[in-house]
């Protein structure tokens, strides 16, 4: 027999019975806020794409501010109409859902309240027993001890499911409506409400008259219990539903694994959908010419961070979808044109009036004699380096890049630019000025990139306010040349008509290339604020059906431009105080000193530094009929059918060639020369050579006497003239001591 308590023991248990429920500690999930899922941001904070969390849920934490107060009311009168007046059990629901419940025989209503549910939430799930129950409703009076009603509302919030794998309402809200919570209206706030009880079952997408019913169901409650006006309750009644657009495909799948989460990127999630629906809207034009896939890449020229950014154009195609085509190595075609003028422009001293020789031209290469080809196959005689780049002219760029001294000086100034050649500058020879290499077109688009900034180079960058190093592989002078050249329309009128697609509503640099065999098509170009990049072909290398960079790629780069523009004015670089427009005759490309009269055949205006001015023009420049004097190098051309400006030109048997090529023959350019003191009489002396006579020798750090300079060590630059062509290059070379 177990002897009865003692009377001050049993007082004493009798009058803690009250507090032992508010001992102890609380779940152990209450401690911490549910985990968010990971997000990636574009620049703008806006979400982008998300890492799922281990359960697969995502969740957006939401402060008790953020919430509504309609959001706030809705859930309270579904699920806990007096947890304001409650301590964490309401005893008057309780006793009505044990009174119905026995009268029924089974289980026909609950009285859970708002605390109740937030512990049974966050405590593991066991089978439902009336232990289970007891401890439920002891660690809800605990947790109300120790919370604040606010608190445990917040927390309830940020907890529910709502279905669909969404937990808590901001993330529900922005899943269903695409709103944040402080949009929603009362019918959407009350549909929110209606979901926790059973997320399947009225789940708005799959059930929609179910959620409905239930969503007017709370309408009502709102009314009767917090006095809403029955107006404004028929109004949200009658709103029909209006589920967000389920088109929740990640906008940067190329891009997705690269980063951490969290990590805020440089991609404009508004832009990233718009050209993405170029891409593809424009690609289907093209299906019949065997097109099959496009990558576009956007650059901000200021900071070089890419706004958008496409591999593809639809990530899940089985058809090569996932490869990356704007990272991909293709044959650049006609795009490195540009950088052999800017070459030219720098190291030559020449302008975009300066004539050069388009006339059948024959290289010694490993396979044998090479003759290159225009696009139309024709010879177009003397032409102007704007007509040559403009019309985009093969056979100009290549004697362009000869006179350069050869492929060398083009493969070191594409590699400063992070195009990563491949291979060595002999195996691609003279073609690489018209595409023989292979490039990738965010490298490349980052290059042009540099063009509109004026030769400030930096790396292309994903991540939103990052900084960088620059560096100048290319003059303010040259780049803005280039610049000039490629925005204008008539230079290129003449190879692709006055109304081409790459014509914009503002002023744009552009400039396409094609492939041999049509397998790749590109349109790059740029206004001030931005570079756009198009590349359009096949992964499979397969030809397409006569698709050029006009009719492939460009509509895209137009599209495009347009809707980077609609609501930024388009910006356009600014000439440098360097250069000046002079006077010149077209057909020489030498300038007149004193502008000609109105009128005057073959006037033009150009731009021209203001200290390497081309010759002037003189009588020895024509023929007694006014028509300007070619020498015999041009005479297989001007007697074939390619030559229709005989009205223009005349032979001449004695004038040579104003293009003449300047070369240093001592000191190399990009050497290394060593004093040594040790020997006998070394005074530093060396002989300067070049391949012409009578040239200018000049240098800001040496000293120059007639054909001879006095070496220091250092890195020095030698510029040299010849007088007659005004021909300028520079030489930069290294002097150390041993």
């Amino acid at each position: 027999m177990i002897p009865p308590p003692s009377t001050p023991r049993f007082l004493a248990l009798l009058y803690l019975l009250p507090v032992i429920p508010l001992l102890g500690p609380l779940p152990e999930k209450l401690k911490s806020s549910p985990s968010a899922h990971g997000v990636l941001l574009d620049r703008h904070g806006k979400e982008l794409t998300h890492f799922p969390r281990e359960d697969y849920f995502r969740h957006k934490p939401a402060s008790l501010e953020e919430i509504p107060d309609h959001l706030i009311r809705a859930t309270l009168a579904a699920e806990d109409k007096r947890f304001f007046d409650h301590p964490g059990i309401d005893y008057l629901a309780s006793a009505r859902a044990l009174y119905k419940n026995t009268n029924n025989n089974r289980v026909t209503s609950g009285a859970s309240t708002i605390t109740q549910q937030l512990i049974k939430i966050s405590t593991p799930k066991k089978k439902r027993t009336p232990s289970k129950k007891l401890s439920e409703i002891m660690l809800a009076r605990r947790l109300e001890t120790r919370w604040s009603k606010d608190q445990i509302l917040t927390a309830y919030l940020n907890r529910l499911d709502y279905g669909s794998h969404r937990q808590g309402c901001a993330e529900a809200a922005r899943y269903f409506f695409k709103k944040p919570l402080t949009d929603l209206s009362l019918a959407e706030a009350a549909l929110l409400a209606a979901l926790p009880q059973a997320p399947s079952r009225l789940n708005p997408r799959r059930n929609p008259q179910a959620a409905l019913e239930r969503r007017n169901w709370i309408l009502d409650r709102l009314a009767f219990e917090f006095d809403y006006p029955s107006s404004q309750v028929e109004i949200a009644k009658s709103e029909p539903l209006q589920l967000a657009n389920l088109r929740a495909k990640n906008p940067i799948p190329h891009l997705s694994n690269r980063f951490s989460e969290g990590a805020q990127l440089s991609i404009d999630s508004d832009l990233q959908r718009k050209t993405h629906d170029i891409l593809g809207e424009e690609l289907s034009k093209l299906n019949q010419k065997n097109v099959q896939h496009g990558a576009i890449v956007v650059i901000e020229n200021a900071t070089g961070e890419i706004l958008a950014f496409h591999g593809s154009s639809d990530f899940e195609s089985s058809n090569s979808g996932q490869v990356n085509g704007a990272l991909s190595q293709r044959s650049a075609g006609s795009t490195l044109k540009p950088f052999t003028y800017a070459l030219a422009f720098q190291n030559q001293g020449l302008y975009p009036g300066t004539i050069i020789a388009d006339i059948p031209t024959d290289y010694q290469t490993e396979e044998g004699l090479d003759a290159p080809k225009n696009f139309d196959r024709r010879h177009h005689g003397p032409v102007s380096i704007r007509n040559a780049l403009g019309g985009s002219l093969n056979v100009s760029a290549m004697r362009m890049l000869n006179q350069l001294g050869g492929p060398e000086p083009l493969h070191t100034l594409l590699n400063k630019l992070d195009l990563n050649l491949s291979l060595e500058t002999a195996e691609y020879g003279l073609g690489l000025t018209i595409g023989n290499a292979e490039v990738s077109l965010l490298s490349l688009t980052n290059a042009y990139a540099t063009i509109a900034r004026l030769g400030e180079h930096f790396p292309p960058s994903l991540i939103h306010g990052s900084e960088t190093n620059s560096i100048y592989p290319l003059s303010p002078e040259a780049c803005f040349l280039i610049t000039h050249i490629l925005s204008d329309n008539q230079a290129r009128a003449g190879a692709f008509g006055n109304d081409s697609i790459l014509r914009l509503p503002f002023r744009c640099a552009v400039k396409t290339g094609t492939s041999s065999d049509f397998r790749d098509n590109w349109c790059l170009g740029f206004t001030g604020n931005f570079t756009v990049g198009v590349w359009v072909g096949n992964f499979d290398n397969t030809p397409m059906a006569g698709i050029s960079g006009v009719t492939g790629a460009g509509p895209i780069f137009h599209r495009t431009m347009l809707a980077l523009h609609q609501e930024q004015e388009p910006t356009f670089p600014s000439m440098p105080n360097s250069l000046t427009r002079i006077s010149v005759d077209e057909r020489t490309g030498h300038f007149y000193p004193i502008p000609p009269k109105k009128g005057t055949p073959y006037h033009k205006l150009e731009l021209c530094p203001k200290e390497r001015l081309p010759l002037p023009v003189t009588n020895q420049d024509y023929h007694r009929d006014k028509r300007a004097l070619l020498s015999l190098d041009y005479a297989e051309w001007f007697q074939s059918d390619d030559n229709i400006r005989s009205h223009a030109f005349a032979l001449s048997d004695s004038r040579p060639l104003t293009n003449l090529s300047l070369k240093f023959l001592t000191p190399l350019p990009g050497a290394t020369y060593y004093l040594d003191p040790e020997l006998p009489g070394n005074t530093g002396q060396l002989k300067l050579g070049a391949n012409l006579k009578n040239v200018i020798w000049a240098s800001n750090s040496l000293k120059i006497s007639g054909e001879q300079v006095t070496l220091t060590p250092g890195i020095h630059q030698l510029k040299l003239t010849h007088p007659e062509t005004r021909q300028t290059i520079l030489c930069e070379f290294t002097v150390e001591e041993l």
